[in-house]
């Protein structure tokens, strides 16, 4: 082939575990045990008890004050799975809606970069953007129910990562990164592309980077 093969990533819900982030600064700022929060909600939090309004401000301030974006728990198995396809030969293309929120660009930017950095997590480029029909990946990973619908609408290839939110909806899925890597090497090599495996006792694991806490 005379292109790479794109695998496009989003974070929230796919690299990062954004409810179990969120959930704990939910719970510190309503005074709730987290028992009071399910983990199996849905993707309006509906279960939580938060209107949109709530949410909103919720999250606003989850970004700007408690800096969720910079220590939000890395969901396992990403950065080694990410890492050994990219040394495959896949160009990972990360892809994240985080900039919907206004007046917190730049934090939500400078933070997800530096998480990116301390977990571990390979990529070759960043786009900060909900249109993702446009940005033009042989396949995409994600856990968004709109997400999903938009581009499957548009004839793209979805794995659907697993999430109590999106049980509904048919087609590929993983529940682990473990399964989502096996899912992509089949595509690349359905679509011609000839990628070599990390041969077992050779992956050098995603804390190859100085600094990295990844697991």
């Amino acid at each position: 082939m005379d292109r790479p093969y794109v695998l496009g990533v989003d974070l929230d819900g796919v690299c990062g575990d954004y409810t179990e982030a969120f959930r704990s600064v939910v719970a510190e700022e309503l005074g709730l045990s987290l028992a009071d929060l399910p983990l199996e909600r849905s993707w309006d939090f509906a279960e939580w008890g938060l209107d949109a309004e709530e949410f909103e401000r919720l999250h606003h301030l989850a970004v700007t004050e408690r800096r969720m974006l910079s220590w939000m728990p890395i969901i396992d198995g990403v950065a080694d799975s990410l890492w050994r396809l990219s040394d495959a030969g896949v160009w990972i293309r990360i892809i994240t809606h985080r900039l919907y929120v206004n007046w917190s660009h730049a934090t939500a930017i400078a933070d997800t970069v530096a998480w990116l950095d301390r977990v571990g997590i390979p990529y070759r480029d960043i786009c900060f953007m909900g249109d993702k029909p446009e940005v033009g990946a042989d396949l995409y990973v994600d856990d968004g129910p709109h997400n999903v619908e938009a581009l499957r609408a548009t004839g793209n290839r979805v794995i659907v990562f697993d999430a109590p939110y999106n049980r509904d909806l048919p087609g590929t899925r993983a529940t682990t990164w473990a399964e989502c890597e096996r899912l992509v090497m089949a595509d690349a090599a359905e679509r011609g592309y000839e990628f070599q495996p990390t041969l077992p006792g050779l992956d050098r694991g995603a804390d190859r980077l100085p600094g990295s806490d990844a697991g």
